[in-house]
This record gives C-alpha cells, structure tokens and sequence, in this order.
C-alpha cells in the first residue's frame, strides 16, 4: 500500500469498502437493480449529468506531499528527475483530491480517468520490463551459493562479485517496484471513480421528477416549443438575408445544385437500381442467391440514404440557416439510417415473398411485423428529437416530461403488438429458426414487463427510469433481429462457397456463426442497457491482464501462444507419425505390430513435448500449479483410477506387445481380430463384424488367448467317425492321405491321425494337421470334411449315424373306436409304457 498517501486512514478503508460492496441506494433499488443495473454503470442512458462544482474545483493542483510514506520516497529516489513519473504523481493527487471532495463533474471524473487509465497500461508495461536480466542475475547469485553466516569469513573475489550482482540486482529491481506500485495505485484510483460515477448514475435513474399528469406542464410545454419554432424561424430568415446580401448562395450555387440533384435522384431511384443490380447479380448463375438477396438488401438503405446525406450537405453549403436549425439537420442523415434500418429489418425477417421471410408468419401477420418495426424507428426518431431539443434550448423538468410521456406510451403499445404478432404467433413451429425459439419465452417476459412498467413509472414521475427500460428493450429487439440476420448472411456465404446448397441448414457452421454473433452482441446490448465505454474498456484492460494461479499469471496472449505452439507441435507429431508409418517403418524388418507400437508411442511423446514445449514458452510457471496437481492426484487415485489403470495398461500392451493389431485373440468369451490399440481401450473385430470394445486392464490383468502371436502357424482338428466293422487301418491311410493333400497342411510337422476311441454310434478319428495360416482353419475344414465324404462313399465305408426304435406295449389303444383302459405298466391307467432300443 505504499501508493496510498500517508495521513487517510478513512480514505483506504472506504475505498475498498466500497470496491466490494458497491452503492446502496435505498429499499425500493432491490428488485430493480437485479434486473437493470446487473451491468456496471447501468442507468446512463439518462439524459445530463450532475454538475458539482467549478473547474477550479475539479482540477486540484497538488505537489508530491511531504505526509508521503518513507518508503515511497525511498522507492521513487531515482525517479524523481523523471518528468513522465512527476506527472504521474500530480495526476493521482489530483485523482484523490477529487475523489475527497466528490464535487467534480461526471466529464471531469471520466477525463480524469482516462488519464489514469493511460498511466496504469504505461506502468503494467513496465513490471516486467528488465525480467531477462533480473532473471539473469539471480541465477548468476544462486551459482554463487548461499552467503556465509554473520562472521565467516568469505573469499575476497567471490564477496566482491556477490557485492557487485547484488547491487545490480536492486537497481534493476526498483524500476518494477515502482511499477507495481504505481500501477496497484493507478488501478485502486480508478475502481474509486467508476464507483462514484455509478453511485450518481443510480441516484440520477431512480430520482422522481415532475409527473406528466400535471396540466401546468402542459401549457409549459407548449410555450417551450413555441419558443423553439420561433427562435428556429428568426434564425433561419436572419441567415437567408445574410447569405444572400453576401452572396453566399451565388458562390456556393454550384455546389448546392450538385449535391441537390444528386441526393434528388438517389432518393428516387436508388431502391430502383439496387434492384436492376440485384438482378443481374443474380442472372450469373443460381449459386449465391441468398448472398446477393442481402448484398441488394443493403443497397437499397444505402443509394437512399447517401441521397439523404447529399441534401444535408447541399442545405450546409448555402449556410441559409441558422444555428439551431443546422444541429437539426446535421441529425437528419441518422434519423434516415434509422428509420430505413428498420425498414431493413423488416424486409430482411418478414419478407413479402414467403421463400424470403427469415420468420414464418402468415402474410397478413408479416405486414403487420414490419408497419410495427417502422414504428419503432419513428418513435425512436422523436426520443432523439426531444434529446436534441434539450441540447439547442433550456427546457423545464416538466416540459420535459410531458413531451416524453407520449412517446414512451406509444413505445408500450408497439412493444405489445410485437410482442403479439411476432413472438406469441405459432412460436414452436419447426420453420422458425431455433435460436428465436429459445429466446421466445424470455422476450415474451421482457417485452409484457417493460411494457406494463414504463408508462406507470413516467406517469408517477420516474421519467428517467422509464426512458431507461422502455427505449433499450426495443433497441434490444433490434439487435437480436439483426444476429439473426447476420447468422443467415453468414449462412448463405458459407453455402456459396462450399457449394453445399440447402444442406448447409445441418452444418455447424450457423450453430458457430450464431454463437460467435452472440458474443459480439454483447458489449453493444451492455451499452445500450447503460453501461459506460469505460466499463467495457476496463473488462476489456481485465480480460487482457489475465487471472492468477498460485504466482503465475496467465493472459490471453499466453493462452493464444500456448495454442499456438501447442497446434504447431500436435501438426508436426502427426505429419512424423504419418511418414513413420508409410516410408520408413515398412522398409524395416518389423512386424505390424512394432510398427504401431512405434507410431503410437511417437504420438505420446510428441504430444507430451509439445505440451511441455508450448508451457514454457507460455511462460507458465508449473511449480505454483503444485497444490493444484496435489489436488488432482487425489482426485485421480479416487474417481479416475480405472482410466488411469487402463491407460498404464494401454502403455504396457505398447511396450510389451502381448497382442498387436491383427491378431486372432479371445478374451471374456469374445473372439476376434485386434483392429485398434489406443490410450484406454482396444477395439476387436469379431467375425460377425462387430466391434468389442475392451479396456485394457482387462487385456493385461485377464487371461487372454491369442491365435496368431508371432506367427500364423496354427492346428486344426477334423473329427470323423465311421460304422463298427469298418477297417481302422485302411480308414487311418485314407484320413493321412486327405490331410497331406491340403495346401495349407504343413509337410513337417507331418499331419496325424489318431484313433480315439470307441463312441457309442462310431469308431472315433480325428486329423490332426498344423496349418501355415490358422486364419484359413474353417475353410481347411470344409475342404477336408467334403474329400472325406467323398473318399469314403467311393471306398463303401459308412459314417454311421444315431437311431432309435420305440416298442409299444399295448398298441391296441391306438386302434379307432377303442376306448378301453390303457395299461401304462407301472399300475396306473390311462398312460402308455415306450421302451427305447438304440442300434449303433
């Protein structure tokens, strides 16, 4: 706290106080302020500001105090030559002394302000300004080890050098901590200012002033517009004689006759030619409809509106009217722009053609949406007006609100037929776009309570409140339906380019578009709801100053590097990976598996370098993430150790190589091909061509059979059995012969055939033959199984099969029209006896 000026207890303490807890404005602010002034400095669109005091009183010259602390004199010693820094220190005693005497104006405070704001960005350049050398040093004095206790003695070079590097080390160091210091200074002054503007401004919004409802406003009223007209019309005939006894208009007749015809003729005609230009456009080819449909859309304001601007300047040129009338007709070009915006709007989202319209409405509905969004801008034009009036000629506090009071009841009644014909009107119809589905029931709310609100509060007295609340509603509208239409623009660009047509409506590329618009709507719709250029500024200056974690700073321009780097390293690991496992790894000696052992583990720790390699270039210290990572290995050996053991497991089928992609396994009954070893899993093929998911802890902890590891040589079995009577000897020659006949049977070892025993039907014998591929042993099989078939039907040997004789005890109950008892032998009627006799 060194910045803070000795002697002002009470001023640091009520500073923060108020830093943290913000203003309280009284018991009827609860309500309103969460819903209207959620955003700082809401409650600026109030017209005026509090005058406070002179200009004498506002600046406070100041020199350095002597009640400074020591150690700010100690630490601004080398500095106080320095013009830029004796500078710095009359605007911040100035700053506190304005502050103190909270009188100044809210133009003073915000000039103030911006003085301070330059300074703070000036002195956070500075912090680290010296950070290579000061890096420097300190290693250079760790080399040195820790100096020798109070009465060892040390070396006279090594103390010397340790002398000189300490010395160096502070003169470098004081710059930064005076930067710091200034800049915690220049930041605290400047969270004061913003504080007291915002303290004025909700005072200013909640204030009660005069009621329209009072008829002595009315006459009042009257007779400040009479008075405009007049002074406008003597002004006007006082500057026409003028011009003409001077011959102003004879000098400047050229001019004026240009700019008149030329703004004359694009009035008239320029929503013509913006339309003979859309269809030529558009005779180049279909692709680009809707891109050129926009483009045309924005010709047609534009051509006008430059027309509009012609004239203002043709009517300045022949400087025929006076003063007020010229701050009146400066204002024209903007009412234009915003009544043919609207204008704009309205054809852009409830086009007359209904392949045009952005929102589905029925057509009597769509014509109604855009006479209601012309009526927005008219109403928005007479609000300004009356702003400009205030501007040219002192008008009464109730003359004010009696000409307001119109306008914003007039604002409340659009406010309702919008809210009936464009949000109530079949809002969950598929058709509408999805964002204004969502937005639908919050822009029902908004629109029913401003519009129920606003004239009660001008009508009780709170004018500026309901200016605040009634006129950025429809501004906010305004917005939202412009993001829509930009997020169509966008659309239509997207799908020109592609050449994706219709299809573009399923690509995330109007989801991205939407939400990006989204983001940048915000700061506008902040400012329109009342929040100052400032405000932004400064969450902007915050955004850029980054956060803290532990001793570390992390700012956007580290994260973008981070990226950055990161990206380049992630590309660079993959295009190595890419040419390990076409070019250089086929041309070794390894099988398919080492290869992609060798390429996955690239992969890891090309990843894990670039992550190391993209942090430090950040600058990131990892050492104060330390109780972080503390943390998060809690966590791990709690939650994630499953993850955590089938990734270890993942390295181990890596490194070990128990089974690798291509080979035949089974594991927990599934059997198939190996097709994909990542981090957490393995992805196998079984031969129904599904794929089984398996983690790999099961792989390295389970038992796990694996046909094909390290090679495809394999056994098959082919049973057989033949009648009894049959020759076993000539049986075992036929089966021995089969076998060494198959491609696939391997010569040595040679193939076997083994008389198993006596079964019950058969003489039992098997083939027992090692294949070459055990991948083609269902197929070997078939083969064998069909010459089998074949070679004993040509040699009359029988391959007997099972059967059964059933013997009736009493068959007679089986004879038609025989109803006798049936004797089942066992004692109990009605059940027949079946004895079974079985011929091998």
């Amino acid at each position: 706290m060194a910045g803070w000026r000795a002697g002002h207890p009470r001023r640091v303490s009520g500073r923060i106080a108020g830093a943290v807890t913000g203003p309280v404005t009284g018991p009827v602010t609860a309500l309103l302020l969460a819903v209207l002034l959620a955003l700082p400095g809401a409650g600026a669109l109030a017209q005026g500001t509090v005058a406070q005091g002179t200009a004498e009183q506002e600046t406070v010259a100041a020199a350095d105090s002597p009640q400074a602390p020591a150690v700010e004199k100690t630490l601004t010693a080398p500095l106080n030559q320095d013009p830029y820094y004796t500078a710095w220190l009359e605007t911040a005693q100035r700053a506190e002394d304005a502050i103190d005497a909270n009188r100044a104006s809210n133009a003073a405070l915000e000039e103030l302000r911006a003085q301070l704001v330059t300074y703070r960005q000036t002195f956070l350049d500075s912090r680290d300004h010296n950070s290579s050398r000061i890096g420097t040093l300190k290693s250079q004095l760790s080399a040195l080890g820790e100096a020798p206790a109070d009465g060892v003695a040390e070396p006279a070079d090594i103390a010397a050098l340790r002398d000189r590097l300490t010395v160096q080390l502070r003169d470098l160091q004081v710059p930064a901590v005076v930067a710091q210091e200034a800049y915690s200074r220049a930041d605290g002054l400047i969270s004061e200012l913003d504080r007291i503007v915002r303290e004025r401004q909700t005072r200013q919004l909640l204030s009660r002033g005069e009621t329209p409802l009072n008829p002595a406003g009315w006459t009042t009223a009257l007779r400040d517009l009479t008075v405009l007209l007049r002074d406008i019309s003597n002004e006007t005939v006082s500057s026409w004689r003028a011009a003409r006894d001077l011959n102003r208009l004879r000098d400047n007749a050229p001019l004026i006759l240009l700019f008149t015809i030329a703004g004359l003729i694009l009035l008239a005609r320029g929503r013509t030619w913006a339309e003979r230009a859309g269809g030529y456009l558009r005779g180049l080819g279909r692709r680009g409809t809707g891109v050129w449909r926009f483009i045309v859309s924005l010709g047609r304001i534009g051509m006008p509106l430059v027309g509009l601007y012609l004239i203002t300047r043709a009517v300045n040129a022949s400087e025929a009217i006076g003063l007020r009338g010229t701050l009146f007709l400066n204002e024209l070009p903007l009412w234009g722009m915003i009544i043919l915006g609207f204008l704009w709007l309205g054809d852009r989202l409830y086009s007359k053609r209904d392949q045009d319209a952005q929102i589905p409405l029925p057509a009597s509905a769509r014509a109604a949406a855009r006479r209601n969004l012309l009526y927005v801008a008219l109403l928005l034009v007479l609000y300004r007006t009356i702003a400009l009036i205030e501007t040219v000629q002192t008008i009464s506090e109730a003359s004010r609100a009696v000409l307001v009071f119109p306008v914003i009841l007039a604002a409340s009644v659009v406010l309702m037929r919008l809210r009936r014909i464009i949000l109530i009107e079949d809002p969950d119809s598929e058709a509408m776009p999805a964002g204004m589905r969502r937005m639908a029931p919050a822009l029902r709310g908004l629109s029913l309570v401003v519009a129920g609100a606003a004239p009660l509060l001008a009508a009780a007295g709170y004018q500026i409140l309901a200016e605040a609340i009634v006129f950025p509603a429809m501004l906010t509208l305004a917005v939202l339906c412009v993001v829509l239409v930009l997020q169509r623009f966008v659309s239509d660009v997207y799908a020109w380019i592609s050449g994706v047509g219709e299809a573009v409506e399923v690509s995330i590329v109007p989801v991205l578009a939407g939400f990006a618009l989204s983001v940048l709507a915000l700061p506008v719709l902040a400012l329109i709801w009342g929040a100052r250029v400032a405000d932004m500024t400064e969450l902007w200056a915050r955004f850029l100053a980054g956060f803290n974690v532990g001793d570390t700073n992390i700012s956007p321009t580290d994260f973008l590097t981070f990226a950055a780097i990161f990206g380049i390293g992630y590309a660079a690991t993959r295009a190595f990976q890419g040419a390990l496992s076409s070019s250089l790894l086929p041309r070794t000696g390894l099988d398919a598996g080492g290869q992609n052992a060798v390429v996955s583990g690239t992969g890891y720790v090309g990843i894990l370098l670039s992550a190391l390699v993209a942090i430090t270039s950040a600058g990131i210290d990892l050492s104060s993430l330390a109780i972080v990572a503390g943390a998060l290995s809690v966590g791990i050996g709690f939650g994630l150790q499953n993850i955590v053991s089938n990734f270890v497991s993942g390295i181990i089928l890596l490194i070990e190589r128990p089974i690798s992609e291509g080979d035949w396994i089974e594991v927990n009954g599934q059997m198939g091909y190996v097709r994909d070893i990542s981090v957490r899993s393995t992805r196998i093929e079984t031969f129904d061509r599904t794929d089984v998911i398996v983690p790999n802890a099961d792989l390295v902890s389970g038992m796990v059979t694996n046909y094909t590891r390290g090679n495809t040589v394999g056994r098959a079995i082919v049973p057989v059995g033949v009648a009894y009577g049959t020759d076993t000897r000539r049986v075992e020659t036929i089966l021995r012969e089969i076998a060494n006949a198959h491609p696939m049977v391997l010569a040595n070892p040679a193939p076997n055939v083994v008389f198993r025993g006596f079964g019950a039907d058969s003489l039992d014998f098997e083939i027992r033959a090692i294949l070459r591929d055990v991948n083609w042993m269902l197929s070997v099989k078939s083969d064998m199984n069909h010459e089998i078939a074949k070679r004993f039907a040509e040699a009359g040997i029988e391959i007997p099969f099972a059967q059964r004789d059933i013997w009736l005890r009493n068959p007679e109950v089986l004879r038609p029209g025989d109803k006798g008892p049936v004797d089942t032998g066992n004692g109990a009627p009605g059940a027949p006896r079946q004895d079974h006799d079985v011929d091998g």
